[in-house]
């Protein structure tokens, strides 16, 4: 369990991060003298843009002032340029609360509902991105090569992030690796803000940190944003390449679980490599 100088920590990291994008002269501020040290805008210059004093901003970076007010964090938002996912992570950060939760278990209308599916690819995600149930068809989509039963032991349920940087096959299938790579770290990020106490969390975490420099290195970003709805392309390696379309259904009594549904433009050669997929 995270205590609280691990959660300031997170959110000066977090603060940091943001300040390193922007560039001074961007924002009016006069620059003087040689390179800097660091990148980006500087504590004084934050808070100077922010209307708040050096040592007020240098307090709430140091998660030294739980009481920021509205007016405080908006000001701070509006100077590091953040969007709707980012200023929501840094209200997260910023008032900490404890989040409580207990063994995920699906419940039984939602299993039914992704079973109902049919030909079209359905799984449910648990908080921590661990797959809770998926249907045949998402089973085949994206790990054929697991036992389709896993999800039903939580000791051996597959776990996305897991999946995405430890597993080869997870690697080949994502034509934008990257870019699925990201946006994975990025939703776990917002999912840390959220719970902030939360040990397997910490323990994913610092598996894949040990595991996989690029997930570290993502990680150290910063990035954050919700899940990615959109389209990625996929190469099957029974099928082929598809494009599909992914769209997330958070469920909202269940905690932080989340439907994931997998879909083919109608008459597309994607749609037609699902159906092969299906036989």
């Amino acid at each position: 369990m995270r205590d609280n100088g691990q959660v300031q920590t997170e959110l000066g990291e977090f603060l940091r991060s943001r300040r390193a994008l922007l560039r001074p002269e961007e924002l009016g501020l006069p620059v003087f003298g040689g390179r800097r040290r660091v990148p980006g805008l500087r504590r004084e210059e934050l808070a100077q843009l922010a209307g708040v004093s050096a040592g007020y901003y240098t307090r709430l970076e140091q998660g030294q002032s739980p009481n920021a007010s509205d007016a405080v964090l908006d000001a701070v938002a509006r100077v590091l340029r953040l969007d709707e996912a980012e200023r929501a992570h840094l209200y997260t950060l910023a008032r900490p609360k404890p989040a409580t939760h207990g063994p995920e278990q699906v419940r039984t209308g939602v299993r039914l509902m992704i079973e109902s599916f049919g030909d079209v690819p359905a799984l449910v995600m648990g908080r921590f991105t661990d797959v809770l149930a998926w249907n045949p068809m998402a089973h085949a989509l994206l790990a054929g090569h697991l036992d389709f039963d896993a999800p039903a032991r939580p000791a051996d349920r597959p776990n996305i992030a897991r999946l995405l940087f430890l597993d080869p096959r997870m690697r080949d299938l994502y034509a934008d690796w990257p870019g699925k790579a990201r946006s994975t770290v990025a939703d776990l990020r917002l999912i840390a803000g959220r719970y902030p106490d939360a040990p397997e969390l910490e323990r994913l975490v610092g598996e894949l940190s040990a595991a996989s420099t690029e997930f570290a290195d993502l990680w150290s970003a910063h990035p954050v944003a919700d899940c990615e709805t959109g389209a990625r392309v996929l190469r099957h390696p029974l099928v082929g390449t598809m494009a599909l379309t992914t769209e997330f259904m958070t469920l909202p009594n269940d905690d932080g679980q989340r439907v994931a549904v997998y879909n083919a433009e109608p008459g597309s050669p994607s749609e037609a490599a699902l159906r092969l997929l299906a036989t």
